[in-house]
C-alpha cells in the first residue's frame, strides 16, 4: 500500500480512464519505455510512480509514441485507468509534485474508455532542432544537435520533398526495428531556419524506429554539401538501411504533437519546444 492517503473526493467506483499530456527532457533517461529492472531511469516509470501515488494504487500508463534514449517531448499524450475518481487539478498538481524537475504533466482530463493514446492516434509530429555554429553551445547542449558545418536549408528542403507521401521507409529505419510493415505516410516535412537554428518538422501517421533521426542524418549531409539533393530519394528507393548514412543524435529531437478525432475533445498542442517562435 502506498503511504499517501486518498485525496478528498475519491470514490471506489471503477474504472476511470484519464488522458494527459506530458512534457519531458529526455537527456537523463533511457527512453520512454519502462525497463525490466529499476536500475535504468525511464520516463514511463517516473510518470507511473507519480500517478500511482496520487491514485493510491499502481497505475499503468500507455503513451502515443515511445521515444528513444535522449529524446525529449513537448506534448506526449498518455492514458491511464484508475480505480478512483479525482478532480483534474488533483491529478495535475499532485502528479507534478511527485515528478522530477525534468518531467511535467501539462493537463489531465477524463475520457471515455474508447480512447487509447496509441491506437486512437491518427498522426504524430516531431521536430529536430540543429544548432549550426562554429563553436559548441554551453546552453541547451543536450536540447539541440550541434554541428560546426554550415547547412543549406534550401537544399535540405528540396531533398525532403522526395520523402513526402506514402513510401517504404526501410532505408530510414533502424536495423533492429521490429515493425512488421515499413510503409509509412509522411504528411509534411519542412526544413526552415530560425537564426542559427535549423528545424526539421515532420508529421506522419506513424514512425519507424530511428526514422526521424535517420532522415535528419541524410538531410544534414546534403545540407553540408557532402551529398547531392537526389541522394535522399536514392536512399529511399534502395530499401536498404546500409545506404542511409549516419543516425543523427537523439539530442534535439522532440515529440511535439499528436492528432486525435475531435470527439475526444483533447486540448490542442502549441508545437514546441518553447524556445522556437510560436509562429512556426
Amino acid at each position: 500500500m502506498l503511504e499517501n492517503p486518498p485525496l478528498s473526493g475519491a470514490t471506489n467506483v471503477a474504472p476511470y480512464r484519464y488522458a494527459a499530456a506530458v512534457e519531458y527532457s529526455g537527456a537523463a533517461y533511457h527512453g520512454w519505455q519502462k525497463q525490466r529492472h529499476d536500475l535504468v531511469p525511464c520516463i514511463q516509470g517516473r510518470v507511473e510512480g507519480a500517478l500511482s501515488r496520487v491514485a493510491d494504487h499502481p497505475v499503468d500508463v500507455i503513451c502515443a509514441g515511445r521515444t528513444d534514449a535522449g529524446v525529449s517531448a513537448c506534448y506526449q499524450v498518455i492514458h491511464f485507468d484508475a480505480q478512483v475518481q479525482r478532480p483534474e487539478r488533483a491529478w495535475l498538481m499532485g502528479g507534478n509534485t511527485y515528478l522530477p524537475e525534468d518531467i511535467a504533466l501539462l493537463w489531465v482530463k477524463p475520457v471515455s474508455t474508447d480512447f487509447h493514446a496509441r491506437f486512437s492516434a491518427q498522426a504524430r509530429r516531431y521536430r529536430y532542432i540543429i544548432y549550426s555554429a562554429a563553436v559548441k553551445p554551453g546552453v541547451l547542449a543536450k536540447g539541440i544537435t550541434w554541428t560546426w558545418k554550415v547547412l543549406d536549408e534550401v537544399k535540405m528542403q528540396q531533398a525532403a520533398e522526395a520523402l513526402i507521401g506514402e513510401h517504404d521507409f526501410t532505408s530510414y529505419r533502424a536495423v533492429a526495428c521490429q515493425a512488421r510493415n515499413p510503409v509509412r505516410q509522411v504528411q509534411h516535412l519542412k526544413v526552415y531556419r530560425q537564426g542559427q537554428l535549423l528545424v526539421i518538422d515532420i508529421k506522419a501517421n506513424a514512425f519507424l524506429h530511428h526514422m526521424v533521426r535517420n532522415i535528419a542524418g541524410v538531410l544534414m549531409k546534403i545540407g553540408a554539401g557532402e551529398a547531392p539533393v537526389g541522394w535522399a530519394r536514392d536512399v529511399l528507393n534502395a530499401r536498404d538501411r546500409r545506404q542511409g548514412g549516419v543516425t543523427a543524435s537523439p539530442f534535439g529531437l522532440y515529440f511535439v504533437d499528436v492528432d486525435y478525432a475531435t470527439e475526444f475533445s483533447l486540448p490542442k498542442a502549441v508545437p514546441g519546444p518553447f524556445f522556437l517562435s510560436p509562429a512556426d
